[in-house]
């Protein structure tokens, strides 16, 4: 069965987290440079089938789209060009960084590893997608 793909879009680095090849579990996988995204996708694809990608959506307190939504729809725009045939779905990613961070606390992960912001995109990607897995 192919993969699905979550990703925590971020202006500079962008978390990146996958299913095992049944859909059950969500895992993070890596924090890519955002310009390396699309690139890194491609090598991925080239050695894993993917079935869909589940793209964080982030919205204020009260529902509206924050500043980088922008930024997002030009990526998935590229992303559709990319991947013809791939599905693409979003998911409101409120709260997924500090649910992150709190992981990372309950887990007793070591201060200085808590300040890697890249760790946090990681884990939030691995929440959109499991978020996901148990909305479908």
């Amino acid at each position: 069965m192919p993969q699905l793909i979550a990703i925590d879009y971020g202006s500079k680095r962008t978390g990146i987290a996958v299913t095992d090849d049944l859909q059950l579990i969500a895992s993070g996988l890596t924090t890519v440079s955002t310009t390396e995204l699309i690139p890194f996708l491609k090598e991925y694809a080239q050695l894993n089938k993917i079935e869909a990608f589940v793209v964080g959506e982030p919205k204020r307190l009260h529902g509206e789209a924050s500043d980088i939504e922008v930024e997002i729809k030009t990526f998935l725009e590229q992303l559709a060009k990319e991947f013809i045939g791939v599905q693409i779905h979003r998911i409101d990613e409120r709260f997924t960084s500090k649910m992150a961070f709190d992981t990372m606390l309950k887990s007793g992960i070591s201060k200085k590893k808590r300040r890697d912001k890249s760790l946090v995109d990681k884990i939030s990607a691995t929440l959109i997608l499991q978020d996901f897995l148990n909305y479908r």
